[in-house]
């Protein structure tokens, strides 16, 4: 009986790259050496340094909050308790989420070079993106505790949903960019095209506002954004405790199944897409 010659393809993506690699433990060493590499590389030789990571998404709150606060008055009808730390707040989760997705879209781009020469897991590259940014938003969280104890609040047991919170924009965040990742190497019109869509989702989403300005039979509707899920739960433990919690406001804990499948199932849409994608990865950059 003839033995059936193996498909060339088949070899070929049996002995590539994968995504993950079979050494757990290389992997995340790996990530973590780029990620904190990339950090320390990314102020370095400026005069403030670190302290950009801060200055930017505060220049940022700055300006918005003067012309949201002057101007069009969105603290008001219906009034928002500490509007000032909830903005800030938001932004800092935005800043982190904008960060990881729109640096990812190039991130595989960017290491040709690396992933052209060496073997290693695919995923570290927008797994270090999101790390990075990560490690920015911990710093920037310091000044947010700060900036909130100096506002008048009280720190309460519900401010430790903030970590869970910071770890559910993390999922979506890693998600949405490996998918971006991916998409880059054959569309490179996904970059401005994410510019755009980064832009409505922003506007779209109670961070410069919050969701009690939704109209009241759409304010379910938005709610299944996760982001906005995440914002407003993040007002209810963390600026207001009198603040309606997420759950209250999409109409149910049930509910809130919406947004949390979305979020674990753009993570699983990219993982398996960039799982798919790794072995030609490098030809296809």
């Amino acid at each position: 009986m003839a033995r059936v010659a193996p498909d060339p393809e088949t070899v070929s993506r049996r002995h590539a790259p994968s995504a993950v690699g079979g050494d757990l433990r290389r992997f995340w060493n790996l990530t973590f050496t780029l990620a904190s590499t990339d950090f320390r590389m990314t102020y370095f030789g400026s005069a403030l340094g670190y302290l950009w990571s801060l200055m930017q998404p505060l220049l940022y709150f700055s300006v918005l909050y003067v012309v949201f606060t002057k101007i069009f008055k969105v603290q008001t009808n219906p009034p928002v308790k500490h509007y000032a730390v909830y903005m800030l707040t938001g932004i800092i989760l935005w800043t982190f989420f904008l960060q990881t997705t729109s640096t990812s879209v190039q991130c595989l781009l960017a290491r040709e070079g690396l992933l052209r020469k060496m073997r290693f897991p695919r995923l570290v590259v927008p797994l270090a993106v999101a790390l990075t940014a990560l490690f920015q938003l911990g710093m920037n969280f310091i000044a947010v505790i700060l900036f909130a104890v100096i506002s008048g609040l009280t720190p309460r047991v519900s401010w430790l949903e903030l970590p869970v919170l910071v770890v559910l924009m993390a999922i979506l965040a890693v998600g949405t960019g490996m998918i971006l990742s991916c998409l880059y190497i054959r569309y490179r019109d996904i970059a401005p095209i994410w510019a755009v869509a980064a832009q409505i989702l922003f506007y779209g989403s109670p961070v410069i506002y919050t969701a009690a300005k939704y109209p009241g039979g759409f304010v379910r509707i938005a709610l299944c954004n996760p982001i906005a899920a995440i914002n407003t739960q993040m007002e209810h433990a963390f600026v207001d405790p009198t603040a309606h919690s997420a759950a209250t406001v999409i109409g149910g804990g049930i509910r809130l199944a919406i947004p949390l499948g979305i979020i674990f199932g753009v993570f699983a849409l990219g993982l398996w897409f960039f799982h798919r994608e790794a072995p030609r990865i490098a030809e296809n950059l």
